[in-house]
Order: structure tokens, then sequence, then C-alpha cells
């Protein structure tokens, strides 16, 4: 099942068809004489999803999972929002851990703060979706193998240029995604 509030983009063929969270765009498909020939991706990661569109609208939104609520207390701080959760390293890691300030939890939220403060992984995962809409939209294109090129070395202008000459909805996400507009 998939989270109704994601945000995602329905293209049928090579035209944007409806943008928004998944339960509004799933409607809209739904909706449609031949729903089958319509592509859904996430506007996260540009993977793309696969629904079960058989019935009608209400039947298709219906089996959609509801967005998430709040977890279930258990153990950790609730009212910051903390959860406790496993995590399996090795004992150099621990012993590491153990060493540092404030201890292990303390270490490794800093470690995941850091990397999530990092543009390289901004960039990385921007780079990512947008590769894996363009392969699925346009990997039998003229032009793909030097536009895939062009986005992993972070050459915006030769990006630009090599997706020139796909069809403005499909180039449009694919510049949205990589975050080169």
């Amino acid at each position: 099942m998939h989270d109704a509030s994601t945000p995602v983009t329905a293209f049928q063929g090579d035209r944007r068809l409806a943008r928004g969270p998944l339960a509004e765009v799933a409607r809209v498909v739904a909706a449609l004489a031949e729903p089958s020939r319509v592509l859904i991706f996430r506007d996260d990661d540009g993977r793309s999803l696969d629904l079960d569109l058989r019935g009608a609208p209400d039947d298709v939104v219906g089996r959609l999972a509801p967005p998430p609520q709040a977890a279930p207390r258990g153990p950790g701080r609730p009212k910051l929002g903390v959860t406790a959760r496993e995590v399996t390293l090795l004992p150099r890691h621990w012993d590491w851990l153990s060493r540092q300030p404030g201890g292990a939890s303390v270490a490794l939220r800093k470690l995941v703060e850091a990397a999530l403060r990092d543009p390289a992984e901004e960039g990385r995962a921007a780079r990512d979706a947008a590769y894996r809409f363009l392969t699925t939209m346009a990997g039998d294109r003229p032009g793909y193998e030097e536009a895939t090129r062009a986005l992993f070395a972070g050459d915006a202008d030769a990006f630009k240029l090599r997706i020139g000459d796909l069809p403005a909805d499909v180039r449009d996400h694919a510049l949205a995604l990589a975050r080169m507009s």
C-alpha cells in the first residue's frame, strides 16, 4: 500500500496529467477511460508507483494507505518525538560511540544531522530521482545517455541542452526532480 499523502506526478504518454497528493492524483487517473496507460511517479525519489486501478475512483483511493498517524508510545522520549530502535554495529563501532561526549545516542544524532545538512547528499538524491524518472520516460530516446552523463557530472547547462528536445512536460519534470530548473 502507498501513503495517500505522498506527493506524486502522473503522466499520460508525454503529457503531465496531474500533480499532487497520491489520493487526489489516483482519483483523477482512476476516472480515465484507460487508466492503465498512465505512469505515476513519486516526487521525492522519482520512483514509479504501481497502483491497483480497478473499480471506481473511490475504490482506488480506498485501497491507499491513510497518512501516517502518530506512533504509539513506547520507549524513548515521546514528547520529543524520540522512538527507540535497534542499531546493529560491530564492537569497534560501539567502543568508538561509547567514548563520544554524550554517549552513543548523541553521537549518532550528530552524525545523522550532519549528513542531512550535507548538500552533496541532497544533490545525490535529486540526481537519482531525475535519473529514475528519465530512464522510464526517455530511456529509449536519442540523447538519453548524453543527458544522464551530464546529470551525473553535475553539469546543469549540458543537462538542460541534452534534454531540450524532450516533450515539455517530461523535460520540465526532469529538471524539477534534478533541482536544475
